[in-house]
């Protein structure tokens, strides 16, 4: 990870709204590729993707649509394990594709979140939390992101929103908060990570999501972070760039059927 808030390549280079692949290659907004996770935009950084994510499916054999994202989170961690980490409801896989198709709003809860989910594939505004509520985190002493969050609710934002916290625990137990008092996010990709209240928080948005039937999807125990988040976020994009391109359809990217 680089200290400006963006994600770092294994070559080293940082991404820029755009995901990147292993020879450090960033995507802008441009057209859409027909690529594992439309990142790759040269012939090589395109062979390299297609031969990463085949080495992935071998390990992840994809059975059913919440395997897109169980193999998503090995590509982006780089670990096996991942995929047994993964806990989903409601259909995340389906939920998320159709908010990119409507074009609803990704919002994550830090900028290095934001500055890995893809340009391409989608016409969806990616927005940060982090520097909203400045106020009231100095009026109550909560933190910024939690504040953030919650200020973002009170506008509205979250509501049918692709909600993304991939760093800050008490940004998703904010968010849980917002969805048990009313406010439905369209799907929530939540992997904050840390040894203090983030296995805590995701499972709060676990509870909150089953109880009120809200889309998630989440990770048990300490492992998680931003590049994971934008990874599954980005799979959503390239779910509903399937959908859009005949490949699929949302009722086949629903449950856990083939």
């Amino acid at each position: 990870m680089t200290t400006d808030g963006s994600e770092a390549t294994d070559g080293g280079e940082a991404t820029d709204g755009g995901e990147a692949t292993d020879d450090g290659e960033t995507a802008d907004s441009g057209e859409t590729a027909a690529y594992a996770d439309l990142g790759a935009t040269t012939e090589d950084a395109m062979a390299i993707a297609e031969t990463s994510m085949d080495r992935v499916h071998e390990l992840v054999p994809q059975e059913t649509p919440t395997d897109r994202l169980r193999a998503k989170a090995v590509h982006a961690t780089g670990d096996p394990e991942f995929a047994h980490l993964l806990r989903f409801a409601n259909d995340p896989v389906a939920a998320g594709a159709e908010a990119v198709l409507d074009e609803r709003p990704i919002v994550t809860d830090i900028t290095m979140v934001k500055s890995g989910v893809t340009g391409r594939g989608h016409d969806c505004e990616v927005r940060k939390a982090i520097g909203n509520g400045t106020e009231l985190a100095a009026e109550t002493g909560m933190t910024r992101t939690a504040a953030s969050v919650l200020e973002l609710d009170e506008r509205g934002v979250y509501e049918g929103a692709i909600a993304v916290v991939g760093n800050a625990p008490t940004a998703a137990l904010a968010l849980a908060d917002c969805i048990e008092q009313g406010t439905r996010p369209a799907v929530v990709v939540a992997t904050p990570v840390g040894f203090v209240k983030a296995a805590e928080s995701r499972e709060r948005i676990r509870e909150v999501a089953e109880a009120h039937g809200v889309a998630a999807v989440t990770n048990v125990g300490r492992r998680g972070g931003s590049g994971v988040a934008a990874g599954l976020t980005n799979e959503l994009v390239h779910a509903a760039s399937d959908v859009r391109n005949g490949e699929t359809t949302l009722e086949a990217l629903r449950g856990d059927g083939p």
